[in-house]
């Protein structure tokens, strides 16, 4: 009966020793928990996506030499792990197969993804062959991500004498993605027949957040051991063979949607800022959802000590949205000032007044406040190396309702991805326990206060409305005739579409933020800014 371990680690793209050195710890955990096999996942010497480094020879060199040192320590136990291999001009998404010290073999990926985030034909060649070796008298075949989400491999392999298909991989997380991941796993392994062990990685690189969930399922599609969510875990499990009948493996449960959503953001968050070196994150709090939900994310990522709340109230700013951002400040234990914009925004008025003589106030001066208040965390970011959080969500940065170079500012947005509707639903779940977040904010009506009794219902549809439209047009690419026909208002939906597509500019110019929907701005989408198309 072989024993595998299926150690789904937190590597970090360039990070080539480090991530050796993780290759290495879990090869030797995996040999002290018995195991005759040990997977790590797609790429896990350089980290994925490792884009255009991958152009510097230097770069896959530098891999292929860490693959050696791994190599070496496969000692005792068979390792397979994915690398950076070169032939010629030629790269491939590879998996050596280490045991005895060496790379045994190697296998190359014969599906190359390139849709969405995903861009591996920029890079790689496919492969061409299958790659097997003796598992304790069961017949082992490699697969890598990509190449198992397609029927034929899994079956070919199976005809060819494959027991069990080994697939390490890098599949990004979007909500509801780990049980469609699943069910897909599970219908390989009844269609082919076989073992199905399946080796994820779990991290935050940039936008993306890899959940991990590595699953062993049984030749009639059961799982039988299933990993750990957003954290690195080793799972160690048997494989019986004909005539066992004992499966050794722990089975970890699911998560509910909001829980899920809510871990991919904090584990996004968290390694975005350990990743590249930052501690601290500053913050506007302003009394409403969206910076309530931001803040209880950055302190659960990063903790309380590491988190500072702004206060920023102007002339319009109410008693209630004051007091309801000191009771979320208070609540979560974190550092809290008041840096009131009065006398910064009079003397910006003053200083234009003279050009601006004759002129009707109109959003300009709305949009003044906000970039005063972008100023001033910014000057707090560079004068103590925290890092401002932009708190704008999916529903705002779609329809451009945010300020450029005010509330756009920041070096990270949390929330990016997620629509308002959804914001209210994470900001509940956070609360289950306890009252963290105030109810007040929770259930005000949403304002900028910008200026005397605004509400966003004055500029946008209502967003139980509108988030149903952006989905159909910015995620679900319809028409607008086909969202019409869904049993929308023609107006709106026409609304809503011209201000999508006039938006473009400005969310070329916003922070990186965290994918946790199936099509997020950025790599996942990518509409040219200069574009007279209106289907």
């Amino acid at each position: 009966m072989p024993r595998i371990a299926l150690a789904q680690i937190d590597v970090t793209v360039g990070d080539i020793a480090g991530n050796a050195d993780l290759c290495i710890a879990a090869i030797a955990a995996a040999r002290a928990a018995g195991a005759e096999l040990v997977l790590l996942p797609e790429l896990a010497i350089t980290g994925y996506p490792p884009e255009d480094l991958l152009a510097k020879d230097h770069f896959v060199e530098d891999a292929r030499d860490a693959l050696d040192r791994v190599a070496a320590a496969s000692t005792g136990i068979r390792t397979m792990v994915g690398f950076v291999e070169r032939e010629d001009d030629r790269l491939f998404n590879a998996a050596a197969v280490c045991e005895g010290g060496v790379v045994a073999q190697v296998y190359r990926k014969r599906r190359l993804p390139n849709y969405g985030v995903f861009d591996e034909e920029r890079y790689f060649e496919p492969g061409e062959w299958h790659s097997m070796f003796d598992l304790g008298g069961l017949v082992a075949a490699c697969t890598i991500c990509e190449d198992i989400w397609v029927p034929n491999i899994a079956v070919d392999a199976a005809h060819e004498g494959a027991d069990v298909v080994l697939n390490i991989s890098a599949s990004p997380f979007h909500a509801g993605k780990g049980l469609e991941r699943e069910e897909m796993l599970r219908t390989r392994a009844r269609d082919s027949g076989v073992w199905l062990a399946y080796c994820n990685l779990i991290g935050g690189q940039d936008e993306l957040v890899f959940d991990g969930r590595s699953v062993l399922i049984s030749p009639d599609g059961e799982i039988v051991a299933r990993a750990k969510a957003f954290e690195p875990d080793l799972l160690v499990c048997d494989i019986p063979a004909q005539g066992d009948v004992a499966v050794m493996g722990r089975i970890e449960e699911l998560l509910a949607d909001e829980e899920e959503v809510y871990r991919a953001l904090a584990l996004g968050l968290r390694d975005y800022f350990a990743k590249n070196g930052f501690t601290d994150a500053v913050l506007g709090l302003s009394g409403g959802i969206d910076s309530a939900l931001t803040a209880a994310l950055a302190v659960d990522a990063l903790g309380a000590r590491h988190v500072h709340g702004v206060l920023l109230p102007s002339r319009y700013s109410s008693p209630g949205s004051v007091t309801d951002a000191e009771a979320l400040a208070a609540n979560l234990g974190i550092d809290c000032r008041s840096l009131p914009i009065e006398e910064p925004f009079a003397a910006v008025l003053q200083t234009l007044a003279p050009s601006f003589a004759g002129a009707v106030p109109d959003v300009t001066e709305e949009t003044l406040q906000a970039r005063v208040r972008g100023t001033l965390l910014m000057a707090l970011s560079n004068k103590f190396g925290w890092i401002v959080l932009a708190t704008g969500n999916k529903s705002e940065l779609s329809v451009g309702y945010s300020t450029l170079y005010g509330d756009m500012v920041g070096g990270f947005a949390p929330i990016k991805d997620v629509a308002k509707t959804a914001v209210w639903d994470l900001a509940r779940w956070r609360n289950r326990a306890s009252e963290v977040i105030p109810a007040s904010s929770i259930d005000k009506a949403p304002s900028a206060e910008l200026r005397p009794d605004q509400r966003d219902v004055d500029s946008l549809p209502s967003y139980d409305v509108l988030d149903p439209i952006l989905k159909a047009y910015v995620e679900d690419d319809l028409s607008r005739d086909a969202i019409v026909s869904m049993g929308f208002d023609a107006a709106v939906v026409d609304r809503v579409c011209r201000m999508v597509d006039a938006a473009e500019y400005k969310r070329r110019q916003g922070p990186l933020g965290i994918k946790i929907t199936e099509k997020a701005f950025g790599k996942d989408r990518r509409m040219p800014v200069t574009n007279r198309y209106r289907g």
